[in-house]
């Protein structure tokens, strides 16, 4: 059977079954953190910095502790100074150890002063207003250029920063991290080009908006220990952060993840268990910390800002002859992730097209701005928006359609890149080839999707409201090979339905679902026979958590390999049932039988079997798994857009997302991702800025921050390409982040195919665009 026809016979997987949530998150069951808050709980509130940069000479707590309500009050003067990381990654970190619980310097508009653990919120509100602080203001850093330049003021001056793995990183000259990579001769490259291209685009801050903000609450057991109960995506990096964090053993600590209202990447950061646990530890209470709107988008994780200069060749028979791509991220106050997103900027998109010739260098800086995290795309979103214009620049320069040039230059399968093997996270990659790879036909069906044969030049168009068709192709990856690690458990129960443990995090996209699919794939039973508990430290196996596109490809073949352990012991025990030899019997339809179904054994009653009868075992699966290479999904976007030229708006008529995911486990959920994600994209893309005044951003609601809503959603189109990617769970790998990479180079394609404006900045507001477009018609 041909590999790609596969998925065809499945009965489980590639069916959009309803998701196991669906129900209770319908019915308003108690599902998130805040819905299991005791009524007796302490209210948790922070006092920020309102400097950018500050030193505290002087701190008086005595009046709050002394409130009504007020039952603990920390500051640097009586926690733990034990410096760490707050971002959820592997141990140890590929990011600088430059954080503490408090501080004596705070570094942004947002930074934590002294935490009031009350009563109520308006005791612990009141406490904060007569903590008396006197700050030594610092000159502040509010750019890469200030952070680069010679003396600039050091925002990391304590000693005790440092990286835990051999990278580079200089704090006194603001440098998070640095890294890089050459294939080829890059000079030579450029020489042997007919023509050149130097191009520096920016990419501006994001907050990721969830629905429900962070929140944490803590609680003591009656065994003493600590259990957090946390919107995270990381739970198993967050006890092990928390118990650093406080200088506790991590058997002291659990932690349970429930329903999430949303993450993207934020929530792979530890910015509140940290406080919760200490205030619980001080109090011996239940307490709960949920920020408010206002700060998650000061104080929380944010997109980072890149400054991203391309240098390309092409010769004219369409060949890349060189890419030269440089990338500077500002990496905010803290570094957490600071390197690993600068090296995806990289390692993520330049595998996409054939070139021999390749150069990439990835700058991090500190600055006293809003602290970037994790954010869907990580990195590649901000490289894609420079590499994808530039391309159109090169196909026009030899006379070439955008998109016959993409189809000649785009890596196929069975294909290499060096950048796999120089560019992982925090160290270098693994080398591979792309096993799977349908972007061929990914960019052929969205073309005819978009009506891309009616594309004509932007030099004919006239009128106020000109149309313009823009395209992108893109590229992702599927885990952090050798690096993360996801584990699964599987038992029988009587009725023949399974316990599944995971420690993967379902953010709200479903991965409970799929991976509930994958294990009766293999079991051949039915999905709703899987009950599924995940994300608990102390009842379920360990598991990175969400990120790195991870879940299903890394956790779905933990889970399917738990799965092929149960089902090996399910045939012995039912063939011991029949008598038959094992090789003699196979599983199908939640039974054992021989191969023409005259002996056949339910797997209810192979359970009772095994758990009263004879020769009494629990059936119970295991395994671990760690992936060997990071298949990339592949998309191609498109849009049709209509810009208004007296006023610069920009209206998005249609928009096509095709994906390449390998086997859709969960068709209808992979196109819930690709659309949730094109949206988000096309906010970033047209609206959402930070805006500052004095490093305080000064729009930090959803009044002022402009994000899409339903309303706003303009016409989308997710179309599924299938392949096979033979080292998947079922030929599966990633959906979720790669769908966000597109919209910012594609509009800004449309743009200038409409207008003839190139931009190289968004999000592309009104005023951005008519500047642009006058500035085009003072030229002429």
């Amino acid at each position: 059977m041909n590999r790609h026809e596969k998925a065809k016979n499945f009965k489980q997987v590639n069916h959009s079954v309803t998701k196991i949530d669906a129900l209770q998150l319908a019915l308003g069951k108690d599902s998130y953190v805040a819905d299991f808050v005791p009524n007796d709980a302490l209210i948790i509130k922070m006092l920020w910095s309102p400097h950018a940069h500050a030193r505290i000479k002087k701190m008086d707590v005595s009046k709050a502790e002394k409130m009504p309500g007020v039952k603990a009050v920390l500051w640097y003067g009586n926690v733990p100074r034990i410096v760490h990381c707050t971002a959820g990654q592997g141990f140890p970190e590929p990011s600088p150890y430059d954080t503490f619980m408090f501080d004596r310097k705070v570094r942004f508009v947002g930074d934590r002063v002294a935490a009031v653990a009350a009563e109520t919120e308006e005791q612990a509100l009141a406490a904060l207003e007569v903590i008396k602080v006197e700050y030594e203001l610092l000159k502040p850093v509010f750019s890469i250029d200030e952070a680069m330049a010679p003396g600039a003021p050091v925002i990391h001056d304590e000693p005790e920063a440092h990286v835990p793995i051999p990278i580079h990183y200089e704090p006194k000259k603001n440098l998070v991290a640095q890294v890089g990579c050459e294939a080829g001769s890059f000079e030579k490259g450029m020489k042997d080009a007919d023509f050149t291209f130097d191009e520096t685009f920016e990419a501006p801050y994001a907050q990721h908006c969830p629905i429900e903000p962070y929140v944490s609450m803590a609680q003591i057991a009656s065994s003493g220990r600590i259990v957090i109960t946390t919107s995270t995506q990381v739970p198993f990096h967050c006890r092990r952060i928390v118990a650093q964090t406080l200088g506790i053993p991590v058997q002291r600590i659990r932690v349970i993840k429930p329903r999430i209202g949303g993450g993207f990447g934020c929530k792979q950061e530890i910015l509140l268990d940290d406080v919760t646990a200490m205030f619980a530890l001080r109090t011996g209470r239940s307490v709960l910390w949920q920020f408010t709107r206002e700060e998650t988008f000061r104080t929380g994780r944010t997109r980072h800002p890149f400054r991203v200069r391309l240098r390309a060749g092409v010769k004219k028979d369409g060949t890349i002859s060189a890419i030269g791509l440089d990338c500077i991220n500002n990496t905010g106050a803290y570094g957490g992730h600071g390197l690993t997103v600068v090296s995806c900027s990289g390692g993520k998109t330049l595998p996409l097209y054939h070139c021999d010739n390749i150069h990439f260098d990835g700058k991090s800086y500190y600055t006293n701005l809003p602290v970037g995290g994790a954010y869907r795309g990580f990195g590649a979103t901000q490289a894609f928006f420079a590499i994808e214009s530039v391309m159109d620049q090169m196909a026009e320069a030899i006379g070439m359609d955008p998109k016959a040039f993409r189809q000649l230059n785009h890596i196929r399968e069975n294909e290499g890149s060096p950048i796999f093997a120089a560019l992982g996270e925090g160290r270098e990659g693994t080398p591979m080839t792309v096993g799977s790879n349908a972007l061929g036909e990914c960019i052929v069906q969205g073309a005819e999707a978009i009506g891309w044969d009616k594309r004509s030049d932007w030099r004919g168009k006239t009128g106020r409201f000109r149309r313009g068709i823009g395209m992108a192709c893109l590229m992702q990856g599927s885990s952090i090979p050798d690096i993360d690690m996801g584990a699964a458990a599987i038992k029988i129960n009587e009725d023949g339905s399974f316990n599944l443990t995971v420690g993967a995090t379902d953010l709200g996209t479903g991965s409970d679902t799929v991976l509930a699919q994958i294990a009766a794939e293999e079991l051949e039973t039915a999905t709703d026979k899987m009950i599924v508990y995940s994300s608990d430290t102390d009842l379920t196996p360990f598991d990175v958590g969400a990120y790195a596109s991870s879940t299903t490809y890394l956790s779905g073949e933990a889970v399917r390999k738990a799965a092929a352990d149960a089902k090996r012991q399910i045939l012995a025990t039912g063939a011991e049932m029949l008598g038959l030899p094992v090789d003699q019997v196979h599983c199908e339809d939640a039974m054992v039988r021989n191969a023409d179904g005259s002996k056949k054994v339910s797997y209810s009653d192979i359970a009772n079997y095994s758990l009263y009868q004879k020769n009494q075992y629990q059936i119970i699966g295991t395994a671990s798994h760690i992936t060997k290479k990071s298949p990339p999904p592949f998309a191609a976007h498109y849009a049709e857009i209509e810009v208004d030229t007296w006023t610069g708006f920009i209206r998005v008529l249609k928009y096509v997302s095709t994906i390449d995911c390998g086997t859709a486990v969960n068709p209808t959920l992979c196109e819930g991702q690709t659309e949730g994600g094109t949206l988000n994209g096309i906010s970033y893309a047209l609206t959402e800025q930070y805006l500052f005044q004095n490093g305080r951003m000064m729009n930090a609601s959803f009044a002022d921050y402009h994000i899409y809503s339903m309303r706003d959603r303009p016409p989308l189109q997710t179309i599924l390409v299938p392949s096979y990617e033979d080292t998947g769970p079922f030929g599966a790998k990633s959906v979720s982040e790669i769908c966000i990479n597109g919209p910012a180079p594609v509009i800004g394609n449309a743009i200038y195919n409409a207008t003839g404006a190139r931009i190289n900045e968004f999000p592309f507001t009104p005023e951005k665009v008519l500047a642009a477009i006058q500035a085009l018609e003072k030229k002429k």
